[in-house]
């Protein structure tokens, strides 16, 4: 396993890479899209990266879920997350500490929980075998109408069964 550290410091190379940014810019605190102006298509680059520099798999959506920008307006009202907001956040980022948001629910855009700290925690977890993040989430009660299903999967069958 490697250390803390030297994950930080790949990440930290796989960022200059696919972003352009300076080495110096890249903090643990650091949001991808706010500080360091990565767009929708650095986030592929960033997974492809990341897989080669690990040596590892990354699914379509479990680093940057899809359903959480989906559903932005209902896990993220007035500045602040709602309770399903954190249920959705928690089955599709299982390896990122919300234990803070828990307690300041503040956050003004649902990007900026997407920092560099957060990447390197996704890294950790995934070279400790620590599974895949939940595929069918359930949806808000909010967007759910008689005849819809209580949960969304963004992947074919074969995959999220």
């Amino acid at each position: 396993m490697l250390a803390s550290n030297e994950i930080h410091a790949r990440v930290t190379k796989v960022l200059v890479q696919a972003l352009g940014v300076e080495e110096h810019d890249i903090k643990p605190s650091a949001t991808l899209r706010g500080n360091l102006g990565a767009e929708s298509i650095d986030f592929l680059d960033i997974v492809f990266r990341l897989e080669r520099e690990f040596g590892i798999k990354i699914r379509q959506g479990e680093l940057f879920p899809d359903l959480v920008f989906l559903f932005a307006t209902e896990v993220v009202q007035d500045g602040r997350v709602t309770d399903d907001g954190l249920a959705v956040l928690r089955a599709q980022l299982p390896f990122a500490d919300l234990r803070d948001l828990k307690r300041d629910r503040r956050l003004n855009r649902i990007d900026d929980l997407f920092t560099v700290g957060l990447l390197s925690s996704f890294i950790t977890w995934k070279l400790r075998g620590n599974g895949q993040a939940q595929y069918d989430v359930p949806v808000p009660a909010s967007h759910q109408s008689a005849a819809e299903p209580t949960a969304i999967s963004h992947y074919p069958a074969s995959i999220a069964e």
